[in-house]
């Protein structure tokens, strides 16, 4: 099943394989820059199904570091169409983005807040920082957070212009939707507060937002936590309620990763530690999902896609260790894959 093709709307990918989102800290402004050129063109020409942009801001307030990448302004994404066209032009690979806003787990680097001198007020659904030793976020007013829907709809509108394939909004890791989700980092009164109905309306309103800015040629996909380890928080029960909801609102695949909420929550890693989530979900929610977290070995992906317990794999470090890991792959399970043909002499054939 790993290197069969798969569709979402009219996005058909060539195999599983995905480079999951992963941030860089290389930007300058929020612009990348040759190194993200040379980063992700090397992942495409490596076989990969899916390449997925990291973690970028649709604010400048939303990132998490002030290195991180940017889509609030018309030069941050010209730059980003190059990566796209270079793809398309030289691979069967597929690109997304990934729309993100950190919240109050912004203005940092190498985990540690930066000084307001320096750094920025960060905002989130309450009064509540994500360390007691952080600065308090700014709890954003009703009209805030509908300005922040805005601000999700004009960056995935940018992402659309720029030729992206994929859209995916970050919801999980602790960042600004994952905090409007969890009763532990939302206590609001008002209608983004209180039931489960009112804390997944933020999310909600930016899918259908993003929506109105897509057709059948970009594809929509929803990364979530599908547990934040923590008593009375956000779990899986909550996780497979939201991707029902997800799929009736025209969400094509739901990327489930974990944790992230929380500090000092108690998270047991293990290979495929996060692969239970995806197939709970997948199974009861009736969606398609992605799994991630510590898939190393072709054996392995195709392992969880034989069970059902995934439509995708997401891998992260271990792409970043082989940008050849798809292609290496086919080779191994003797099937086909893309491989450029400048390489040819290289190809090990079946």
């Amino acid at each position: 099943m790993l290197y069969t093709p798969i569709q979402f709307r009219n996005i058909e990918l060539k195999n599983r394989w995905v480079m999951s989102p992963m941030c860089m800290y290389s930007c300058e402004n929020g612009m990348a820059n040759d190194f993200h050129f040379v980063h992700y063109g090397s992942r495409a020409q490596g076989g990969t199904g899916l390449l997925v942009v990291e973690a970028t801001g649709i604010e400048p307030r939303g990132r998490i570091t002030n290195h991180c990448m940017g889509i609030w302004n018309d030069e941050q994404a010209e730059k980003l169409q190059k990566i796209v066209e270079f793809v398309h032009q030289n691979s069967d690979s597929k690109i997304g983005i990934q729309l993100a806003h950190a919240g109050r787990k912004g203005s940092t680097w190498n985990n540690l807040q930066i000084p307001m001198e320096e750094g920025w007020e960060t905002i989130a659904p309450s009064s509540i920082p994500y360390h007691p030793s952080e600065r308090i976020p700014h709890a954003l007013s009703t009209d805030e957070v509908k300005e922040q829907v805005r601000n999700f709809k004009n960056a995935a509108q940018r992402a659309v212009k720029a030729g992206f394939d994929v859209i995916e909004i970050h919801g999980a890791h602790g960042y600004l939707i994952h905090q409007f989700l969890s009763p532990l980092s939302n206590v609001r009164t008002d209608e983004y507060g209180g039931s489960f109905e009112n804390r997944t309306r933020f999310l909600i309103e930016i899918v259908d937002a993003i929506n109105e800015e897509l057709n059948e040629n970009t594809a929509l996909f929803v990364r979530i936590s599908g547990t934040e380890y923590a008593e009375n928080g956000w779990d899986i029960q909550d996780s497979v309620a939201l991707a029902k909801i997800l799929k009736e609102h025209s969400v094509d695949l739901v990327d489930v990763s974990s944790g992230g909420n929380i500090h000092g929550a108690k998270i047991s890693v293990f290979n495929s530690y996060q692969v239970p989530f995806s197939s709970q979900i997948r199974s009861e929610a009736g969606v398609k999902t992605g799994a991630v977290g510590l898939i190393t070995k072709t054996e392995q992906a195709e392992g969880i896609l034989q069970n059902g317990e995934a439509d995708l794999i997401f891998v992260a470090r271990e792409i970043l260790r082989n940008p050849y890991l798809a292609v290496q792959g086919s080779f191994e399970m003797k099937e086909d894959c893309f491989f450029p043909h400048q390489y040819t002499r290289a190809k090990i054939s079946s």
